[in-house]
This record gives C-alpha cells, sequence and structure tokens, in this order.
C-alpha cells in the first residue's frame, strides 16, 4: 500500500509559512530574522549553524525562522505565495531551487559557485533494527521476502528520488542491464510497506515498526542515533552521493547573503558534519567526533563506488525519463504500478 499523506504536509506548511510571516523577507531596520524554507531533514543542522553564526560579527543579533517539510511541496509554496516571508530555500534537489529560478524569485546564477549551488551533503544508507537481525548487508537484500522496507516517496520527497537512483545505480554497477534493472527495482518497490511524503516522515515511521529496513541518508541515520534511536545503518559498497541546493531569494535582505556565506563556510560546514553530513568543499574534519556514527573518530567512509547525479545527466534527463510531474507517468511510476500489481 502506497501510504501517502502529502495533503496534511501541505496543510502544515502552509500554516508554518504563516507563521514566519510575522518577519517579512528584506527586514527592515534591526531586523535580522532569516526566514528558511527548506526541506526536513537538515532542520537540526541548519538551528545549530545559526547559533554560531550569532556568534559571529556578520550575524550578530540574527535569528533563524525556519519552515520544514518534504522538499518538493515547500518548493512549490514558496512558488505559490511568490516568496513572501522567505529569504533563504533549503531543498533536497536542485530542481526544487529550478523552479523558483523561473519565477524570477532567485538569481539566475545561484548555482555559478565554485560549490554549483550545494551547501550540503550525504550518502544514501540503509537503516536497520538495532543488531542487524536480518543480516542485511547491501541493497541486493531488499528483495528478500522477510524485507519490509520504508522510503519517502518521490511525488513529493526529494529523498525519495536519490533512494530510487541509489537502487538504479547499484543494479547497473552489478552489470544488470536495463531491463534487469527495472525487474529488481520492481521487486524492492514490491517490498516497500510504506512510502512516506518526507525523509522524516520515513524515518518516524521506521521507528514505529512500521517496516524494518529504511532508505534514507547518512546523516538521518546519524542524527536518529544522536536523538537515542535504537537503529544501525549500513553504509553499502555502491552508494549515491546526496547534494541539497541552497539559495537567497531576490528580494532577500543582506544578512541572508552572510547566512549562505557562513553555512558554506569551513564554520558552517563544521556544523553539518557535527549532525552526521559530509562536508561540501575541502574542509579539514579531523579532531571532530561524530556521536551516532558507526565510527565517531573516522565517521565518513568511503563507498567502493560512489555514483552521482552528474554521471547520469543531471537532474533535467533524469527527470526527463523515472520522475513524472501533472500525472505523466514515466519510468518510477510505471515499476510502481507493476511492482503493487504482482
Amino acid at each position: 500500500m502506497r501510504i501517502n499523506i502529502k495533503a496534511a504536509a501541505a496543510a502544515a506548511v502552509i500554516g508554518l509559512l504563516v507563521v514566519s510571516g510575522c518577519s517579512s523577507a528584506g527586514g527592515s531596520g534591526d531586523d535580522k530574522t532569516i526566514n528558511l524554507v527548506g526541506f526536513a531533514v537538515p532542520e537540526a543542522a541548519n538551528d545549530a549553524i545559526a547559533d554560531a553564526f550569532a556568534k559571529t560579527d556578520a550575524g550578530d543579533g540574527a535569528k533563524l525562522s525556519g519552515s520544514y517539510g518534504a522538499s518538493g511541496d515547500q518548493s512549490r509554496k514558496v512558488f505559490d505565495t511568490n516568496g513572501k516571508d522567505v529569504d533563504y530555500v533549503h531543498f533536497s534537489l536542485e530542481g526544487d531551487v529550478t523552479r523558483l529560478v523561473d519565477a524570477g524569485l532567485v538569481a539566475d546564477d545561484w548555482n555559478k559557485g565554485p560549490n554549483k549551488g550545494i551547501v550540503s551533503s550525504s550518502v544514501a544508507v540503509i537503516a536497520v533494527q538495532k543488531g542487524n537481525p536480518l543480516g542485511i548487508k547491501d541493497w541486493g537484500d531488499l528483495t528478500r521476502k522477510d524485507v519490509k522496507v520504508i522510503t519517502a516517496d518521490p511525488a513529493s520527497s526529494g529523498s525519495a528520488r536519490w533512494n530510487v537512483l541509489a537502487l538504479y545505480t547499484y543494479a547497473k554497477s552489478k552489470g544488470m542491464s536495463e531491463s534487469e534493472a527495472d525487474d529488481y527495482l520492481k521487486k524492492v518497490f514490491g517490498n516497500v510497506t510504506t512510502w512516506a511524503a518526507s525523509g522524516r516522515e520515513a524515518t518516524e515511521a521506521f521507528k514505529k515498526g512500521v517496516g524494518n529496513v529504511l532508505i534514507t541518508y547518512e546523516n538521518e541515520a546519524i542524527l536518529a542515533k544522536q536523538n537515542g534511536e535504537d537503529l544501525d545503518y549500513i553504509v553499502p559498497d555502491h552508494s549515491f552521493l546526496i547534494e541539497n541546493p541552497g539559495a537567497v531569494l531576490k528580494d532577500a535582505d543582506g544578512i541572508a547573503t552572510d547566512w549562505l556565506d557562513f553555512v558554506l563556510s569551513d564554520e558552517g560546514q563544521k556544523e553539518f558534519v557535527k549532525k552526521g553530513f559530509r562536508p561540501v568543499g575541502d574542509v579539514d574534519i579531523s579532531g571532530i567526533e561524530v556521536d551516532g556514527a558507526n565510527d565517531p573518530a573516522d565517521p565518513f567512509p568511503v563507498p567502493k563506488s560512489l555514483d552521482t547525479i552528474a554521471d547520469l545527466g543531471g537532474w533535467s534527463a533524469v527527470n526527463k525519463e523515472w520522475f513524472g510531474s501533472d500525472g505523466e507517468k514515466l519510468r518510477f511510476d510505471k515499476l510502481y504500478d507493476a511492482a503493487t500489481k504482482q
């Protein structure tokens, strides 16, 4: 059953946007509120970065007002409200920022810097019950009959699209043909018990025992362990690089640009690292122990093979092949339909 609670998530987003409206984008006078709209997963990291930013000269007196939810839903809400009361966006997918560029809300050159607009990074992992009672080792195990998978839904969640691509590129790394890769994906999709509206809601479902395997971000698994959750996670030999964009809206006050500069600084990236994200750029993280990581002193093992969105031709090419919009059914939906009819 494809459990989809996007409507409830959208309602929550609207409420959060209304709340954030108490501080207008662009600010006035001494107002240093940065109104952030983003996907759910990096909330704790953004809060930690805001605390550090407030201790700098540029961020003295700054406050972060955050609205979080599923990436696609959040992007559409910013679009629908014409960017009202929004200074900065932090989404899961590049396309969620591109939507705002096309609407004239974000500058065309938002991704021209050395980081290409990416502010946070991770890899796809498999979270399992404490002690890994099923003995899960890699993506191939997700087709087993005793596996009940939880993942986010690509219709609303950016993390879900990363998850699907991790599965697909695993199949290709094993030498599967396109037809064989499709068959593999259908088997995994057939084992999915919950398609959650966001990566965070997928984690919450896993915590409630709805399934026994969760496809997620490495940082989400680490944060869950930091919060005392009894789970383990596996970084498979093959994974997919997750790159999350951030951008300042055109009408935002200068404090939002200072914020983005800090996010990309070594200090800002180290706050991401402490919450389980891999750093963007050449950042020395030696000496930082990441609580919740499999090895806190060496928290980010390098997978033997790691595909990127660039390897697949970029998001424009991927979306045209995999993820339809406005009712259009492309490769993912066709595989999902076939899996659920088996």
